[in-house]
């Protein structure tokens, strides 16, 4: 299961947002979690945590992306996104993964991305995997720690999402695509669109389903290839 890098774009120009919507739209480990011209607004989105990639334009009016760059936190990697190529130097010597010169091509924009995906897997493999997530349910501000030990498979269920677990079934207003990427992937493995398993308590495979407890779940075309390869790695 592949980890989706959250993405934000700050641009003041919006040909350029809607040129790297598109751009990541064609990424398939990209997820735009939003965008904005404000560079003070992006500081707000960057500091509630879900983000992981900026695409950041340099010549902004009130903070300028270098500015911005400096206040940011390390665990965010930054790609800079500018007409101005005299600021490339400076650019790279803040630590920036990629320098893209405005206009770009798909191309160019896939090889910057490349090196954050790499970059990303190197922090996921030296990352001790966390053993619980914490999933809102009804009420404002109303959590429940779930230990990932004790679940068995998750159902999406179009804007919600229901969790199996092994006394009892949690239901939260989510995507299967974000909790997807929350998950452990060396634990975890989409088969179908609308169903993630635990591998730890899967009883038994064939062709096409999954067993778990007393349930059978269909593994579809799209994922059946990945599935056996994963299962194919840890066999006797």
């Amino acid at each position: 299961m592949t980890k989706l890098i959250r993405c934000l774009i700050v641009d003041d120009e919006p040909p350029a947002i809607r040129l790297l919507k598109n751009y990541i739209e064609k990424a398939p480990f990209l997820e735009l979690i939003n965008s904005t011209t404000k560079a003070l607004e992006a500081l707000q989105y960057i500091e509630k945590g879900n983000i992981d990639l900026v695409f950041l334009d340099i010549q902004m009016p009130d903070l300028s992306g270098i500015q911005l760059s400096k206040i940011i936190k390390n665990d965010v990697q930054i790609i800079f996104t500018t007409a101005y190529p005299q600021f490339a130097i400076e650019g790279y010597d803040l630590n920036a993964v990629d320098y893209l010169l405005k206009p770009f091509e798909f191309d160019r924009f896939y090889q910057a991305i490349l090196k954050v995906k790499h970059n990303d897997n190197i922090h996921q493999e030296n990352k001790p995997e966390k053993e619980y997530v914490f999933v809102k349910t009804d009420g404002k501000n109303n959590y429940e720690k779930i230990d990932l030990s004790k679940i068995l498979y998750i159902e999406g269920l179009k804007n919600y999402v229901a969790i199996h677990l092994l006394d009892k079934q949690i239901i939260t207003y989510s995507t299967l695509k974000h909790i997807e990427s929350t998950l452990p992937s060396t634990t975890f493995i989409k088969i179908h669109k609308s169903y993630i398993v635990s591998i730890d308590h899967i009883i038994k495979t064939d062709s096409l389903h999954v067993y778990i407890q007393n349930q059978t779940l269909p593994i579809s075309d799209t994922y059946r290839k990945s599935f056996f390869e994963m299962i194919n790695k840890i066999k006797l």
